[in-house]
């Protein structure tokens, strides 16, 4: 909560720069999950550039118009054995009646970057 409070306090968007603050949060990071974050940043930005680069509750997190679309929760976070990448309800990613919202990770192949290169781009139209 405390780096939420910290988030509310900078200035409005566009006076300061989200991209630098995801950065820090990703390098503020103890290994592997540094090395997961820098990638699974690097497939966001490319996979969807027009989503904007924020924190979020202190995690990195990209929005569309105001509202978090996705993010990564790192393994520290909350003492858990990986990191996650979950997207929130603004993703729109709905398929039938059962649909997973976050996916947990240890590792990052070619093909989990696809995987989440595609849902990332879905969760960004």
């Amino acid at each position: 909560m405390r780096e939420r409070v910290k988030e509310l306090r900078r200035p409005a968007p566009g006076q300061v720069d989200g991209e630098h603050a995801v950065l820090e949060a990703i390098a503020a990071l103890p290994e592997p999950s540094r090395r997961l974050a820098t990638r699974l940043h690097a497939v966001i930005r490319a996979s969807a550039p027009a989503l904007v680069p924020r924190t979020w509750y202190g995690m990195p997190a990209y929005s569309k118009e105001g509202e978090v679309v996705c993010f990564f929760r790192p393994k520290e976070k909350f003492k858990e054995r990986y990191l996650t990448i979950g997207f929130n309800d603004a993703a729109h990613l709905d398929e039938g009646h059962l649909w997973p919202v976050a996916f947990a990770l240890t590792e990052l192949s070619a093909t989990d970057e696809s995987k989440i290169a595609e849902l990332v781009r879905r969760a960004a139209a």
